[in-house]
């Protein structure tokens, strides 16, 4: 898979699943994105397979992220990640997924690896560190300089 651009002008499509009719979670995700420097086109929720198909085509975002709610994250993201993956312009994009991803909690610990072994750069559970989604995106914060102390004595 590519890596993202890190830093200002990253270009980022954010998206539900099909079923998903949350928007709240996806304008979470615009507005951390933006703050941090990305540039994001909101697909809204209840987004069809063929339009955040379509759209990545025509925009060619440096990364897709997908969020859900709903549970059914799980399989809708393997269902659109199998499209994405057999599209010979797409199948190199990045492309993240994460939210409430089934409805079984983790009872459904093995779904993560299935869905990035059917291609997800990265997957990211509802309580997911949010230092390690910008990082995954190329847009974490770089690690602090460290600076030689000096010791200051009273006399």
């Amino acid at each position: 898979m590519n890596s993202v651009s890190r830093g200002n002008g990253a270009t980022f499509v954010v998206t539900s699943v099909s079923s998903d009719s949350h928007m709240w979670n996806l304008v979470f995700l615009q507005l951390l994105l933006e703050e941090n420097g990305g540039k994001v086109i909101n697909l809204g929720a209840c987004t069809p397979d063929e339009l955040v198909m379509s759209e990545c085509l025509r925009i060619r975002p440096d990364a897709l992220v997908i969020s859900t709610v709903n549970g059914h994250g799980h399989i809708d993201g393997l269902r659109l990640i199998g499209k994405i993956r057999g599209h010979a312009v797409l199948a190199s994009m990045k492309v993240v997924i994460g939210g409430k991803l089934g409805v079984h909690g983790s009872r459904q610990a093995g779904s993560r690896a299935e869905l990035v072994a059917n291609g997800f750069d990265a997957v990211f559970e509802a309580d997911a560190d949010l230092d390690r989604f910008l990082d995954c995106l190329g847009l974490g914060t770089p690690a602090p300089q460290r600076v030689a102390s000096t010791e200051i004595r009273s006399t």
